[in-house]
């Protein structure tokens, strides 16, 4: 097992009411829902006039960035069961955000394109979602914040 640090070395944010957090500081999970939790409210924070989720903004991004892929390539390159896409699709496509059009390659599948609208609303996003991401990094130096996208990214690709 590796060493793993103090929890005295832990600084909490908020009112801990004084509790005892156990081993809770020393958990590299524990941190990153407690990190997920303060970026996703920022987030809703920042689209809600938008109605937009992360995970619909990040399957827009994609959508916009790879015209006519399939539902089930968006959902593996995501990592999110096939039937979860088909609903974010089906909600995205009823405000008439996506479309979907016959595949040229696979007639048992359907191409994923941005409406014009949803071309427009993934234009206005932009701007507000990289003021949100600076806003969340605000105390950390530009060195820091590659090292911590650097990190992330080995988590994301282990094999744990």
């Amino acid at each position: 097992m590796k060493p793993r640090g103090s929890a005295r070395n832990v600084i909490r944010l908020g009112n801990d009411g004084g509790l005892d957090f156990g081993i809770l500081p020393t958990l590299v999970g524990y941190h990153l829902r407690q990190a997920q939790i303060s970026v996703f409210q920022d987030f809703a924070q920042s689209m809600a006039k938008k109605n937009i989720s992360p995970g619909q903004f990040g399957v827009l991004t994609l959508i916009g960035s790879n015209p006519g892929r399939s539902q089930s390539a968006l959902a593996r390159a995501i990592g999110i069961e096939r039937s979860t896409m088909v609903a974010v699709i089906d909600a995205l496509e009823l405000r008439g955000l996506v479309e979907r059009q016959p595949s040229r390659v696979d007639r048992r599948s359907y191409a994923l394109i941005l409406s014009s609208k949803g071309d427009k609303l993934l234009q206005t996003l932009r701007p507000l979602v990289l003021s949100h991401d600076d806003r969340i990094t605000e105390n950390l130096t530009t060195r820091e914040r590659d090292v911590i996208i650097d990190l992330l990214s080995k988590l994301i690709t282990s094999p744990g």
